[in-house]
């Protein structure tokens, strides 16, 4: 399918401004957020794709409060669920007058991480909280009503904009005289800049069905920290550098539990893609490279 027009939801998120930041300049993107275009009502989602008629829909709206999602299950459920039903009913409708592919984001929570090997597309989902479950019940519903969507899991996303564990612990570095990070969870760090490249790609491929988006190699969030504290100062964003505890899970207890592990295996993406995802420091390196230059360009 040749891109016109795209509408993506979620425009204000880490992959809503990447997504806008990489769109090819033929293509005309709808950036909408929740002012503009609410998610949870199915009559306002009919109203814009008769409105915008686009070729596709990139829904990276969520409810992302992994810990507030405990206590917020009715808001939780509504954005991760039932919207992204709503979006997938809307466009299957609307495919009975104009062709409109659906692209819908997903996450490693939805695994409960007691695998030791990268999790499969289609390995037994079990989430351990509301936020997991109510993604893998977004899944579902996109699925039942719209077989042909691409739903693609990532994990933990950062990018320059927004608030993610990148920028909160360069904040932490320069406030504080030491830090305890976990070291019990592993999983694979993701510049929202990859996943907004194989989005693009990937549609551009026609893919379909489940796939999982995420920069290469493994970590820890303590392997993380230690690692943005390094390239942070390698490149002049910290002046100092502090020390950094690994600490268990049990030690910083949280109101939503976390898999220990939710590596995801990205085989099949990377053969649908053509090619390899860059590796998660990399990335990290570029994204750090990016945030030191718009500091200075201030």
């Amino acid at each position: 399918m040749k891109l016109q027009k795209v509408l993506v939801t979620g425009a204000n998120g880490q992959l809503g401004y990447e997504l806008q930041r990489t769109v090819a300049p033929s293509i005309e993107l709808i950036a909408t957020d929740y002012q503009t275009l609410d998610i949870t009502d199915i009559a306002q989602i009919t109203a814009a794709l008769e409105q915008y008629q686009p070729d596709l829909i990139i829904n990276a709206a969520a409810y992302t409060a992994v810990d507030k999602a405990e206590t917020d299950q009715a808001n939780a459920q509504r954005l991760n669920a039932e919207a992204a039903g709503f979006i997938a009913q809307a466009v299957a409708q609307a495919n009975q007058h104009k062709p409109t592919q659906l692209v819908h984001i997903s996450t490693d929570f939805v695994f409960d991480g007691t695998q030791s090997l990268p999790y499969v597309p289609e390995a037994a989902t079990a989430p351990l909280g509301v936020y997991g479950a109510t993604k893998l019940s977004g899944e579902q519903q996109v699925q039942a009503h719209l077989p042909t969507a691409l739903i693609i899991r990532t994990s933990w996303l950062y990018s320059t904009h927004g608030n993610n564990f990148v920028k909160s612990m360069l904040r932490f570095m320069q406030e504080r005289e030491q830090l305890g990070v976990v070291y019990d969870q592993v999983g694979s760090p993701t510049w929202a800049r990859t996943l907004a490249l194989s989005i693009w790609a990937l549609v551009e491929r026609d893919a379909q069905g489940i796939l999982h988006c995420s920069d290469n190699g493994v970590a820890s969030w303590y392997d993380f920290a230690v690692t943005i504290q390094e390239e942070a100062y390698r490149l002049g964003l910290l002046k100092q550098r502090i020390p950094i505890h690994p600490i268990r899970s049990s030690a910083y207890p949280t109101p939503a539990r976390r898999p220990a592990f939710s590596v995801m295996d990205k085989s099949r993406t990377e053969e649908t893609l053509g090619y390899r995802l860059p590796y998660w420091h990399t990335s990290l390196q570029a994204m750090l490279t990016e945030l030191y230059e718009s500091y200075h360009q201030a």
